[in-house]
């Protein structure tokens, strides 16, 4: 993992954990590893979050007023998180509460906080 931040290494860690929680129940994986459909898919969140411009300060995809996702892969994560959401408080306690903590954070486009600064 090359993430810079604990914030974003903590992003990821959580949405291994969801993919994990999904790819239990839809994919039969018998080793407990993800499929190679799932690791694809956490490869490209990794890669979204390595070139995230808003880094530390990073809000959840959901209040995030960037789509950084592609259309498919972002249909995708919302079909996990959907499923594996609820259940995370169970098998992953602190992650979910992190991240309802993360979910509290408001932050601008970055293109207002550009025209802010210039103005």
């Amino acid at each position: 993992m090359t993430l810079q931040t604990r914030r974003l290494q903590r992003e990821f860690r959580t949405m291994q954990g969801m993919v994990g929680i999904y790819c239990r129940a839809h994919h039969a994986a018998d080793d407990g590893a993800p499929c190679g459909e799932c690791r694809e898919f956490l490869g490209y969140a990794e890669q979204r979050l390595e070139k995230c411009p808003y880094g530390e300060a990073k809000p959840t995809c959901a209040k995030c007023p960037i789509h950084c996702y592609k259309r498919a892969q972002r249909e995708q994560a919302r079909v996990i998180m959907r499923y594996a959401g609820p259940r995370m408080t169970l098998r992953h306690p602190w992650l979910s509460l992190t991240h309802l903590f993360d979910k509290l954070r408001r932050v601008e486009h970055p293109m207002e906080a550009r025209r802010r600064q210039r103005g």
